[in-house]
């Protein structure tokens, strides 16, 4: 049975409501993560990466000292899916968790300390 794939105008109405920190490029939803160093950089990578693997929707990713870019579209379905958005919000809800604004207990990496931060956060 065929995915429904979606029209450019309902890709960017889900984005804009979903996930407004991706864009729709070229037949690809995208976001552009900004690291710290490479060390962060390798962790943002590892952690896409076992989403993927768990998820069996793999992105393309292209990586530079201080970047991640995560793209996704289904190649199978020739279009973007259900499932690059769920794949999306869960690297989202992941990738940009911020534990010190929860007030449980967890700190969060110091982001003013170069040795410890980590990703950017918006």
């Amino acid at each position: 049975m065929a995915e429904k794939t979606y029209t450019d105008a309902e890709v960017t109405e889900r984005l804009t409501r979903e996930l407004p920190t991706w864009r729709l490029e070229d037949g690809w939803i995208r976001r552009t993560y900004k690291t710290a160093s490479w060390k962060s950089t390798l962790m943002v990578i590892n952690t896409v990466g076992h989403l993927a693997e768990a998820a069996w929707h793999h992105p393309d990713l292209t990586a530079s000292y201080a970047w991640v870019e995560v793209r996704l579209t289904n190649h199978h379905a020739k279009g973007i899916t259900d499932k690059d958005f769920a794949l999306a919000k869960k690297i989202e809800e992941v990738v940009m968790w911020q534990p010190g604004l929860e007030g449980q207990g967890l700190e969060g990496t110091p982001q003013k300390d170069l040795r410890f931060a980590y990703v950017k956060y918006e």
